[in-house]
């Protein structure tokens, strides 16, 4: 199953940079883990936005829920999640 996910991280101004850059490392280390998996397919960074727009391809909205919320950015995030199909006007027959 494909999800188009945005997602914009809001981190508080508060926050310690120290905290701020562990965060942002374990981010990074999850993000290219479940990219090598095949589960996060697409990240693509919004110009000029701390947010992104990724495709997730995971058996569940269970799965996919469980992925997200297990982002060491989540609590900071706001998330929209649209379920994704092949378009019968589409020319490909697969998702490259």
């Amino acid at each position: 199953m494909l999800f188009h996910v945005r997602m914009n991280v809001n981190l508080p101004a508060a926050m310690p940079a120290d905290q701020a850059t562990q965060l942002k490392a374990d981010e990074k280390a999850l993000a290219q883990r479940l990219q090598d998996q095949g589960k996060w397919r697409h990240l693509w960074r919004i110009a000029g936005q701390y947010a992104n727009i990724s495709v997730f391809d995971v058996d569940s909205v269970d799965e996919l829920h469980a992925l997200l919320t297990s982002l060491p950015l989540f609590p900071y995030m706001q998330v929209d999640v649209m379920p994704l199909c092949r378009h019968p006007s589409s020319i490909r027959d697969n998702d490259s």
